[in-house]
């Protein structure tokens, strides 16, 4: 299946951060097949790149709130992915990423039939990883920004993800 790349206003997909891990883009994707809750939704990782990652998840009914949007639940939870991704791409070897905190702004209903999440580094520290998160909807070819969120994250050490 081809994922058809869509221009984000604002997103370059491009950044001046270096992985600390030489093996960052295999962890983030092997990272992601294991995460339970993106294959339940149906959720893809379309591209990641140093500082950055994009995911998308095509409409279904069960997603859906009584007005037939994207749930607010599942918004929240592929801008988390795509923003903890994002930050884990640039984390070091032999860590895993925690989110530990963040907020999200609905500003439209995420109604369409396609809604992407991207995810990019704002600021990365040794155990802190600052993030924001956007997400859009696609309906009959137009993209509306229908969600932004703030994240921190936490590196954690020595701590692999869970095989």
């Amino acid at each position: 299946m081809t994922e058809t790349t869509y221009a984000i206003p604002g997103l370059t997909r491009a950044s001046a951060l270096l992985p600390r891990d030489p093996h960052w883009s295999e962890k983030v994707r092997d990272s992601f097949a294991r995460q339970g809750v993106m294959g339940l939704l149906g959720a893809t990782l379309t591209d990641v790149w140093p500082g950055g990652c994009e995911i998308h998840l095509p409409y279904r009914d069960d997603l859906s709130q009584q007005h037939g949007f994207f749930h607010a639940g599942v918004t929240s939870t592929i801008v988390d992915s795509a923003a903890g991704y994002a930050g884990f791409s640039v984390m070091g070897p032999n860590t895993s990423v925690l989110s530990v905190e963040f907020k999200v702004n609905l500003l439209a209903p995420a109604d369409g039939e396609l809604l992407i999440a991207t995810g990019e580094v704002v600021k990365s520290g040794k155990t802190l990883v600052i993030t924001r998160g956007d997400a859009w909807v696609v309906k009959n070819g137009k993209l509306t920004h229908c969600a932004m969120m703030q994240q921190t994250l936490m590196t954690m050490h020595g701590k692999a993800d869970k095989t």
